[in-house]
């Protein structure tokens, strides 16, 4: 296997025209901290675009940044920080789920669209992209969006790079819209809730006039694998509620929802941005042991009897909910799973719900035999090939890595 490293667009865009020409196939990574998330690619070949990296222009005033794809989450991050601000989608770092030591990517974080717990008041990733560069599977550098916050011209272009995982172009250049940093945190933790009571308090949270800025619970096994100690120490289910904002305005809404929904303990700054991060890690469902782990995006109201349907038929299923119910992760024992590693009995559930299913942790052959992302069907499955063969007509880019032959 060769390893092509471009250094600039230009000759990123000359390897993949030579590729096309030549019906090469490439896996393409910026960081390769997901080469785990997803299915394997057809590829005999690896597209690095490590060293187009770095940022281009920041305008803090204009709340915007331009950055390449193999920019370290980090460095923006300490960027931004340094000026009290914020990528708002909250990216996660996924690498001890995936059980990776690479360093997350802007590129690759935005190739998935991922998004941490602030998603459910803020937006996905794809919602703060204003406009980008690439490099389609033909070798043609095109772009899409502009440079301003006011700009609305490509947003479906924009939205629909996001969330491909490489398959239809490079990006080269993206042009973000950025957030101020708020004052400060404040999480109210709620003990003891059962899953659907606390479904309907983080909708309950969500709707109301207090501008939560996320929600999640902890049932009592996550909650005892926390590394927060207010969570952990309970021994049990743990609902959190997260305010963000101005000091006085934070304390207001926080006194508010203690008298909505009762007293609970309190965590402030530092000890509740940590308990976040967790979250968006999922770390309190890191495998322990052969485990195989799924991510859901049910109907929240739906939420937690997607889980109890699951756990009637594989009992040793653990579970996390986030954006009020909106994406639950399960950790079930990979032996109790199954060789199709429990799809028949998770995609049975959501089937009856409503939502989608990804298989994030399995071993490499499982993710080959099993369908990582739901199966597409009649005119999806049609659509999603013309778009596919619409930017890359030979296949020269990520070949097979979220359906089998596209």
């Amino acid at each position: 296997m060769t390893i092509y490293r471009p250094s600039d667009e230009g000759q990123l865009a000359d390897i993949v025209s030579w590729a096309a020409a030549e019906n090469k196939k490439f896996e393409v990574v910026a960081g390769g901290s997901k080469r785990a998330l997803g299915r394997s690619t057809m590829a005999e070949h690896t597209l690095d675009v490590s060293q187009i990296c770095g940022i281009v222009h920041y305008e803090p005033a204009e709340l915007i940044l331009t950055v390449r794809p193999g920019t370290p989450l980090t460095t923006i991050e300490a960027e931004l920080e340094a000026k009290g601000q914020m990528l708002a989608f909250e990216p996660p770092n996924l690498c001890g789920l995936l059980q990776s030591s690479e360093a997350p990517t802007l590129g690759g974080t935005l190739a998935c669209n991922l998004a941490g717990p602030r998603r459910v008041r803020a937006g996905a990733a794809r919602d703060f992209i204003l406009g980008f560069s690439a490099v389609n599977g033909r070798g043609e550098v095109w772009k899409a969006g502009g440079k301003v916050v006011k700009n609305v011209t490509g947003f479906d272009m924009c939205k629909l790079q996001a969330g491909a995982f490489g398959t239809l172009s490079v990006l080269t250049e993206t042009t973000l819209k950025v957030s101020p940093r708020p004052e400060v945190e404040n999480t109210l933790l709620l003990p003891g809730l059962a899953d659907e009571i606390a479904i309907e308090v983080m909708v309950a949270a969500l709707n109301s006039r207090f501008e939560v800025s996320s929600v999640a619970h902890l049932p009592a096994a996550a909650a005892r694998q926390s590394e927060t100690s207010a969570v952990s120490n309970g021994k049990g289910a743990v609902t959190a509620v997260r305010l963000e904002g101005p000091r006085p305005s934070v304390a207001y809404r926080a006194e508010a929802l203690e008298k909505k929904f009762g007293h609970g303990t309190r965590l402030f700054g530092a000890e509740s941005a940590y308990l976040w991060n967790e979250i968006g890690e999922v770390r309190p469902l890191l495998p322990r042991g052969p485990r195989v782990v799924w991510r859901l995006c049910p109907t929240p109201s739906s939420a937690a009897l997607v889980v109890a349907n699951v756990r009637a038929k594989l009992s040793s299923v653990d579970a996390l909910y986030d954006w009020g119910g909106g994406q639950v992760w399960l950790s079930i024992d990979a032996d109790e799973a199954g060789l199709d590693a429990g799809a028949a009995v998770v995609r049975g559930a959501m089937r009856r719900s409503g939502g989608n299913s990804t298989l994030v942790v399995a071993p490499a052959q499982t993710r080959e035999r099993v369908a990582v992302f739901d199966p597409l069907e009649g005119p999806i499955a049609d659509l999603t090939l013309r778009i596919k063969r619409g930017f890359d007509p030979q296949g020269v880019l990520n070949g097979g890595r979220m359906h089998e032959g596209h």
